[in-house]
């Protein structure tokens, strides 16, 4: 699944697809982005350097909201990659992360105390 990366993003660009989602969401599937102030004085807030489960290199961030980001509202996040098949796989896997996550919170959810309610 999709992870954080120290590999170079440099050359990667937009291929047309994008992950709907609040920045926290993102912080939470992806860890915290590498590069970013959320100031909006610049084209992008954040940006998360990643890779696929099989290392292809992909970059997810805001494009051009000239404003600082709500921690908790959706925004729309370019993925960015060598090639657009990257970009399309690299959304399945932040999918997939999300939809692991929002199990793993319905489980939280369920449990209280030392009872799991069903």
């Amino acid at each position: 699944m999709a992870k954080l990366s120290n590999k170079s993003a440099a050359g990667t660009s937009f291929h047309g697809h994008t992950v709907t989602a609040t920045p926290n969401q993102l912080i939470e599937a992806l860890g915290e982005p590498q590069f970013g102030c959320n100031d909006g004085q610049d084209k992008c807030n954040f940006d998360w350097v990643c890779e696929t489960q099989d290392g292809a290199v992909f970059t997810v961030y805001d494009w051009k909201e000239y404003k600082p980001l709500n921690m908790d509202s959706y925004y729309e996040f370019h993925i960015g990659a060598f090639h657009g098949f990257v970009a399309v796989r690299a959304l399945s896997e932040i999918r997939s992360k999300f939809i692991v996550l929002q199990k793993q919170s319905l489980k939280k959810i369920r449990t209280i105390g030392r009872k799991t309610l069903y």
